[in-house]
């Protein structure tokens, strides 16, 4: 790699490696303890993430009214890229979003699936997630520095990964 990637450039691969994977681990920071869990955290937890394009820097999720995100607040979620050569931590708010528009515009096949009632399951409702900022990693190692890692020798920064801290995604 000759040049690093730009904060920009970082943030574009991200949403490419999202919408080819779309699975994010969510968790809320509510300030509340409750059993083993740390004070102001619960554990995250798997969820599909649903893009659109047309609003930059939120995520939505279909979820269960019961779902422990549900209730919203400060966030944190995650995303390992499907070969592993990406990762990204999130930060922001979740909540909810049952506009009717949206909610048309994000239905598929993936999430009727979860939902018997379809879209007027009395369970369902939609989730947004407004990211405020993210820390981004790409690890597009170059071959010299995958040689390197097999071999031993150490890494220049120009034949290592990328790395981005940005407020915004899109």
């Amino acid at each position: 790699m000759a040049d690093k990637d730009t904060p920009q450039e970082v943030a574009a691969k991200f949403i490419e490696k999202l919408k080819a994977s779309p699975f994010v681990m969510i968790g809320l920071h509510d300030g509340q303890q409750s059993g083993s869990q740390q004070s102001g955290s619960q554990h995250s937890e798997p969820m599909t993430a649903q893009i659109d394009d047309d609003q930059p820097n939120t995520l939505f999720f279909f979820a269960g009214r019961d779902n422990r995100i549900a209730k919203g607040g400060a966030a944190m979620a995650q995303f390992v890229g499907k070969g592993h050569d990406f990762f990204a931590c999130m930060a922001g708010d979740v909540s909810t979003s049952n506009d009717r528009t949206q909610i048309d515009k994000l239905w598929n096949n993936q999430v009727e699936a979860w939902f018997p009632g379809g879209k007027e399951d009395p369970n369902l409702t939609l989730l947004r997630f407004d990211i405020d900022s993210a820390e981004l990693w790409e690890t597009d190692i170059s071959i010299g520095g995958r040689l390197k890692m097999l071999f031993g020798g150490t890494i220049r920064s120009d034949e290592s990964s990328s790395h981005a801290v940005v407020n915004s995604i899109a």
